[in-house]
């Protein structure tokens, strides 16, 4: 077998293949800090408390409607290395306060995070943010299209729920799949 002359490895592309994201519609999105850092915030006793760093997310993000013309947040969350949200893509309401083109998700996404990226590190030079090598976010993100008010309803209160399960979570560093062999008590 000849080797590849590229080494890098080829992605595969988490979106869903032929859909518009351009489309009106409910989107659910996880985006995560590259490496799981946790550079938000902690969960204590079943809450998340966000450090200055999360405040900057979660302002950055609760910034989007009033940003992009045609998108608004149902419900969000930033998380100690990760953030879930429901954003909504409705059609045109008027301008938005500040002049920006429409925009389908996957631009919004890279928009955001490159700006919460700038944001951040500013925020290691001057506020003390814990700094972070290379990447502030993962290459990608999760997005599932909710297509019905039941989906909405769970993904909703899975987003609630999130830091009181945050010891059950997979994005949690400290989180280890429950060993099947063990007793059952």
């Amino acid at each position: 077998m000849e080797a590849h002359k590229n080494h890098r490895s080829i992605r595969k592309s988490l979106r869903l293949r032929g859909f518009n994201y351009a489309l009106n519609g409910y989107y659910y999105i996880t985006l995560c800090t590259q490496n799981k850092l946790c550079l938000f915030g902690e969960i204590k006793n079943g809450e998340m408390k966000l450090n200055d760093a999360g405040k900057m997310i979660s302002n950055a993000w609760a910034e989007i409607p009033s940003i992009y013309d045609g998108f608004d947040n149902d419900l969000f969350i930033v998380m100690p290395n990760h953030m879930h949200c429901i954003l909504v893509k409705a059609a045109s309401a008027g301008p938005a306060q500040r002049p920006a083109p429409t925009l389908g998700l996957p631009e919004l996404m890279r928009n955001f995070k490159s700006i919460t990226t700038l944001h951040y590190i500013r925020g290691v030079k001057e506020n003390a943010f814990e700094g972070f090598d290379k990447k502030l976010w993962q290459r990608s993100y999760y997005e599932h299209i909710i297509r019905d008010e039941r989906s909405l309803n769970n993904i909703r209160q899975y987003i609630i729920n999130n830091p009181a399960k945050w010891d059950e979570d997979r994005e949690n560093p400290l989180w280890s799949p429950p060993n099947p062999n063990a007793p059952n008590r």
